[in-house]
């Protein structure tokens, strides 16, 4: 069975170019990487390139969980559109500049652990993190 896809999205008050540094610079990404303020990223590698690799290691801070989130990029637009596979799964991120900012929609296929609303909730969560952290 083919995964469902998720889609998130907000839009940050900043310019394309601060937006992009933000989502592909590793120590932006250890600062925003986090659903909720009792988890942290205290590790995450970036190669921006067709075949390079990520990762970020999320935690929670107590120090009760984590796991690496991890894969490899399969296209990269600059300033407009990355896609990424991590397992078996795809992901694609759109960076859309609208009069009031860029809006970044993050599109990736669900797993089959948990529930899909669980999953939207969480992606959403970081991403609105990711919106603060820019903006600030």
């Amino acid at each position: 069975m083919t995964p469902q896809p998720i889609t998130v999205e907000t839009t940050v008050a900043a310019p394309v170019a601060t937006v992009w540094d933000a989502y592909t610079t590793p120590e932006d990404v250890m600062q925003w990487n986090t659903p909720s303020d009792d988890w942290h990223t205290p590790a995450a590698t970036v190669d921006l390139r067709e075949g390079g690799a990520f990762s970020s290691r999320m935690e929670a801070k107590d120090g009760s969980m984590g796991f690496d989130f991890a894969g490899t990029y399969t296209n990269v637009v600059k300033h407009k559109r990355i896609e990424y596979d991590f397992g078996d799964r795809h992901g694609v991120v759109d960076f859309t500049p609208e009069d009031r900012g860029v809006r970044v929609t993050v599109t990736f296929d669900a797993e089959a652990e948990n529930p899909v609303d669980q999953q939207r909730a969480g992606w959403q969560a970081i991403l609105d993190n990711f919106k603060r952290h820019v903006e600030r």
